[in-house]
């Protein structure tokens, strides 16, 4: 599912152009491509975890259960990017929801997210801007995380009209 061992692909382009669009994450997941969602890493008694807003809040609605299955991914193997199945994938941003996001942890998922993809040979996936919304960081500060590890199979989404 992870991995924390890292490497550079040869052949592969580091400082490649972030692709943007504006758009609704669920049109593009209709669509078939894999959509990325930004969550934390709070798990409750439950063993669900927080998902309170956003497109983690959306995702829990259309999947139910969701928040369970990746509790249990966070409790067995740490906050990480996972597959949850159903062309979604977990992007962690932050420890929980009430924190500042990290910008050391979206390095992170952008690396695992990366690893992920190609390990699946996902074609495209579908990212919101981590840690933009909700979270509060600026987009200035994200951007040149993303671009250091996305390639042209990534494309980062913000709402608007598609």
């Amino acid at each position: 599912m992870f991995s924390t061992a890292w490497s550079i692909p040869a052949g592969r382009s580091w400082d490649a152009e972030v692709i943007e669009a504006s758009g609704d994450l669920w049109q593009r997941h209709a669509a078939g491509d894999v959509v990325a969602i930004t969550t934390g890493g709070l798990v409750g008694r439950s063993g669900a975890c927080a998902m309170p807003a956003g497109c983690a809040g959306q995702a829990k609605k259309k999947f139910p259960g969701l928040d369970r299955v990746l509790g249990g991914l966070i409790n067995t193997h740490g906050n990480h990017v996972f597959d949850l199945g159903n062309r979604v994938v977990s992007f962690p941003v932050e420890e929980t929801p009430f924190v500042v996001p990290d910008l050391k942890l979206i390095e992170q998922s952008c690396l695992e997210l990366l690893e992920l993809a190609d390990q699946k040979q996902w074609q495209r996936i579908v990212v919101p801007r981590p840690g933009c919304g909700i979270g509060g960081l600026d987009w200035r500060l994200v951007r040149p995380l993303l671009e250091k590890y996305f390639d042209d199979r990534f494309v980062i989404i913000q709402k608007g009209e598609s």
